[in-house]
């Protein structure tokens, strides 16, 4: 059998169709185009540009394989998760708690009419796509949700499975937190198990594999799977067992003494370690060295020179981003428009084309935002362009479900928030433009 040769070739990416068109046109035959012979690397990819060799060299902050064979040591995590993916945001997402169990108890009474009607018929049990009524309005079927009805089980509500998530960076939503409602919790019901453990536990949610730049925030509530709008991997440092007992430090001994024998430092924890890890990851340099890498594979992290200076720098940036919301406000200007009532509501912000300010609404607009702020990314927006992108009132078209950011018991919420992530924005960029050097000229063996 000959051996199959795979040739490449490509164009701009931001090409427009009538540019590849063009393109085409001008080629006329596949023997017009200056091809390239791909061979792919140790791990099976084929589009190594951009990759750089030295980061297989670098210590893994987590292995497929080695969580895959229930192994304790060659990577700093022993597990990590995905993020928790629904297929049916619009049912178990609200900022308002009271509709969001609304929404829940509509569903599952839809949900448990069907199961009722399978369990008791006589029909196909083969052909449950034909069985169940597709109305968006009442439910969102999904792979997952049909199998849980194949076999008869029955939603019940239960108020502890009503928590807070992250649904997006700097975006908290209230979240119905059920394996029937969820399509796939994959870990979560091993990390955050219980609100309690929201309390001690943290996760660092890197993305950006595929299309979108990498990004990186730690967390201590359950993350969306698609938290940058693109699949993310969540880091925890505790697992716990599902009704929260057996707490277990989820960073290997294997890392800690790497570590340790690196550093020539006995006193390194592993609460050291995981700060370490959320600093380099932020490193503007480590980012665009290895940009090509962690669009394909899982971060890996070299030794720095420094390691206390990014030990002290990660704990920080992991304050100010868990506490957000207890920052202090940047002073931003505030123009009130004359002859309208003071009103707090939002319906949709909207930045100005110089992005220097901010139409909170009719009677507000918020000035001065420094242009620094712009420069804290997490995948393709700012940390302020997500909050401006999520907080506003919405209409899912599908169930017809509202969406509303806007909180009665505390209605200056999302004015404040706007401050505090500008100035928690203010804060990361001084940090990370102040990461001493990653020592990135030679490759650095784990």
């Amino acid at each position: 059998m000959t051996k199959a040769r795979i040739y490449y070739a490509r164009v701009d990416e931001l090409w427009r169709k009538g540019e590849k068109y063009a393109y085409l046109e001008e080629k006329g035959h596949v023997g017009g185009v200056q091809w390239q012979e791909l061979e792919p690397d140790a791990k099976g990819n084929w589009l190594t540009e951009g990759m750089r060799d030295e980061f297989e060299d670098y210590i893994p902050v987590g292995s497929k394989e080695l969580k895959a064979a229930n192994k304790a040591e060659g990577a700093i995590f022993k597990t990590f998760s995905n993020g928790v993916k629904t297929h049916r945001d619009s049912w178990v997402y609200n900022f308002d708690e009271s509709v969001l169990i609304e929404n829940v108890l509509r569903t599952s009474e839809t949900y448990n009419d069907h199961v009722y009607k399978w369990t008791n018929s006589a029909r196909d049990k083969s052909k449950v796509d034909d069985f169940v009524k597709y109305d968006e309005s009442k439910i969102s079927w999904s792979l997952g949700m049909k199998n849980f009805l194949l076999r008869g089980n029955e939603l019940s509500y239960e108020e502890s499975k009503v928590r807070t998530a992250l649904y997006r960076p700097f975006c908290k939503s209230s979240f119905y937190f059920d394996e029937i409602l969820n399509e796939a919790r994959y870990k979560f019901p091993t990390i955050y198990p219980t609100q309690t453990t929201e309390e001690e536990n943290v996760v660092i949610c890197a993305g950006g594999y595929g299309r979108k730049p990498f990004a990186v925030l730690v967390s201590n509530r359950i993350p969306d799977l698609n938290l940058y709008a693109d699949p993310q991997q969540s880091f925890p440092f505790y697992t716990y067992d599902e009704d929260g007992t057996n707490r277990r430090e989820n960073l290997t001994d294997w890392a800690l003494e790497k570590f340790r024998a690196q550093y020539a430092d006995a006193t390194i924890t592993k609460w050291d370690i995981f700060h370490y890890v959320y600093a380099v990851l932020h490193h503007p340099l480590y980012r665009e060295r290895y940009a090509a890498n962690l669009k394909r594979e899982l971060p890996r992290v070299p030794f720095a020179p420094d390691f206390h200076a990014f030990r002290r720098a990660g704990a920080r940036l992991a304050e100010i981003h868990v506490n957000y919301e207890q920052a202090a406000e940047y002073p931003l200007a505030r123009r009130e428009q004359k002859g309208v009532a003071l009103d707090w509501r939002v319906e949709r912000m909207r930045l100005s084309k110089d992005k220097q300010s901010l139409r909170y609404n009719e009677f507000l607009t918020l000035a001065r935002i420094p242009p620094e702020v712009y420069e804290y990314r997490l995948g393709n927006r700012s940390a302020l362009e997500w909050v401006v992108d999520q907080y506003q009132v919405t209409i899912d078209k599908r169930s017809g479900i509202a969406n509303d950011p806007n909180r009665a018991d505390d209605p200056e919420y999302i004015v404040r928030l706007v401050g505090q992530v500008v100035a928690v924005s203010l804060e990361t960029v001084k940090i990370v433009r102040e990461l001493p050097a990653l020592g990135l000229e030679s490759a650095q063996p784990a």
